[in-house]
């Protein structure tokens, strides 16, 4: 199934856009049918994320809490800590850099000659406001069991690192939650490959659903827009892998082989959580040992979102330039400023990317109406930024392991993890069939008579 799984996402994407395409035409836009034609494309999609959210928080926690505890020294966590902030630093500017770079070359707002009021943020909805003292207060988690059952990665971190530098304090005595704390990453990651099972038909539901809400027409109208950001991320991916390869050299070609996987399910589904526990085991297969993937990639999902942040500076620009907003140089490097800060920590923040543009567009009275634009094309963008994000993160890990000289050899990228017995010498009938024990009942007295 592991090695067919990638031709079946495929298969899934096609036929999806096909049947959504069927829908959108023969059906009645304003009928029932077409209601219920939706609901049906979005059940689909729901169930498996569903299903991969119940996994990410207890995998999480499990892979924070065993590798922190297996460091066995908290210099080396405050090491691996920040060399891990530095690149995410790094990689944060050169993704907005180039963000705000692409949209003045490209110009994708000119011409629009849009004024004031020509979009209501009705259309939008309603937008949480960046508040930057409740999200500090927000990272420390007052109750570990809340913050599961939210999949807040922050807060399941912090407690993680207490609860990881705490078990390798109290040494011996700590050893059976080390390999509970295994045992339960292991666990997820086989209960990962079950779900991943309905991946292709997850990856059906999710762009049929999108093709027959919106239409291929809305990429037509927006075509231009579309096919210049991705021309951005490809530029930004090059850059990305380009800079791995200096740490990993011939191996950073293998990197995107072994995490194919991990990133057509997140391009399909334009969910980072949904990829998070396919890319665990194929970093693991890579050669990334558990102790450093357990840290470094729950912490670059909530800071290191390189997608995200060249979609946040793209998208402001492109915004003022839609309302012919003429943006000195200054100004962009304080909104590329801004963008640097107020980025960091809100992937649990639903709709993160439209929370950061608007608060930027606040700050510097900017027609904050201006997300209307987007909104209509977020589902396409969004599929295309969090497929960075994913390339993004497993490059970060991949270097700071190689960084740390702990890099292993590579298994092979398509093994199955092991199987529930199902095929036994009984064929599944011990101790299910009554008549043994009817038997052996009647046998017994005969044994005591003799």
């Amino acid at each position: 199934m592991g090695h067919r799984l990638t031709l079946y996402i495929l298969i899934g994407m096609i036929l999806g856009v096909i049947t959504g395409y069927l829908v959108r035409v023969y059906v009645p836009a304003d009928s029932e049918a077409f209601t219920y034609w939706l609901r049906s494309f979005s059940t689909l999609s729901t169930i498996f994320l569903n299903l991969i959210k119940l996994v990410v928080a207890p995998l999480i926690l499990g892979t924070l809490v065993a590798g922190i505890a297996h460091m066995g020294d908290s210099s080396a966590l405050g090491r691996i800590g920040t060399r891990a902030i530095a690149w995410f630093i790094l990689a944060s500017l050169i993704s907005i850099s180039l963000g705000l770079i692409m949209v003045n070359f490209f110009q994708p707002g000119a011409g629009l000659n849009l004024t004031v009021g020509a979009h209501s943020l009705a259309e939008v909805g309603e937008v949480k406001k960046l508040d930057l003292f409740e999200f500090i207060e927000h990272v420390f988690p007052k109750n570990i069991f809340q913050a599961m059952a939210d999949n807040n990665v922050l807060q399941i971190l912090v407690f993680a690192l207490f609860a990881g530098v705490g078990l390798t304090a109290i040494g011996e005595k700590g050893k059976p939650l080390v390999r509970g704390a295994e045992a339960l990453a292991e666990l997820m990651l086989q209960i990962t490959g079950y779900v991943m099972r309905l991946a292709p038909i997850a990856v059906f539901g999710a762009l049929a659903g999108v093709v027959a809400k919106y239409g291929l027409g809305i990429l037509g109208t927006y075509a231009e827009l579309v096919t210049e950001f991705y021309l951005s991320l490809v530029v930004l991916w090059v850059l990305l892998l380009g800079i791995g390869a200096i740490f990993l050299r011939g191996r950073i070609v293998s990197l995107i082989r072994y995490i194919r996987e991990p990133l057509l399910i997140a391009f399909s589904t334009a969910s980072s959580e949904a990829a998070m526990p396919k890319l665990f085991e194929q970093l693991d297969r890579f050669g990334v040992p558990r102790r450093i993937s357990g840290f470094v990639l729950p912490l670059g999902y909530s800071f290191n979102l390189d997608g995200s942040m060249m979609y946040a500076s793209f998208a402001t620009i492109f915004i003022a330039q839609a309302y012919n907003i003429d943006l000195s140089i200054t100004e962009q490097i304080l909104i590329l400023l801004t963008l640097m800060v107020s980025s960091k920590g809100i992937a649990a923040v639903p709709r993160a990317s439209l929370v950061v543009i608007t608060a930027t567009l606040a700050m510097f009275d900017l027609p904050i109406e201006g997300v209307a634009l987007i909104f209509a094309i977020d589902q396409f963008l969004d599929m295309g930024r969090t497929a960075t994000n994913v390339v993004g993160n497993a490059v970060a890990t991949s270097v700071i392991t190689k960084w740390e000289g702990m890099l292993e050899a590579p298994e092979p990228a398509d093994i199955e993890r092991p199987h529930a017995p199902a095929h036994t010498p009984h064929h599944g009938t011990r101790g299910l069939d009554i008549r043994d024990s009817d038997d052996a009942g009647e046998n017994k007295p005969a044994a005591d008579n003799a």
